[in-house]
């Protein structure tokens, strides 16, 4: 049974949370990074709207995620 729970278990361990753990963070991301390509979708086509939206949000992901790195 191990073999078959390791590949779901041993990236979330490493980073310090458990799969589920894992799974929140990952979906949260996720979340946020689809707002920010339905703000440079708008953007493309009106580009004076959402003129710093999607790199703001990758900026503050990127904190997000260095931040949680530290506390581990």
């Amino acid at each position: 049974m191990k073999p078959l729970i390791a590949p779901f278990t041993a990236h979330p361990r490493s980073v310090g949370e458990s799969y589920w753990e894992h799974m929140g963070v990952s979906l949260s991301f996720a979340g946020t990074m689809l707002l920010a390509a339905g703000a440079a979708l708008v953007h493309a086509v009106l580009p004076f709207l959402f003129v710093r939206t999607g790199s703001g949000i990758i900026d503050r992901l990127h904190q997000r995620m260095v931040a949680q790195r530290a506390r581990r």
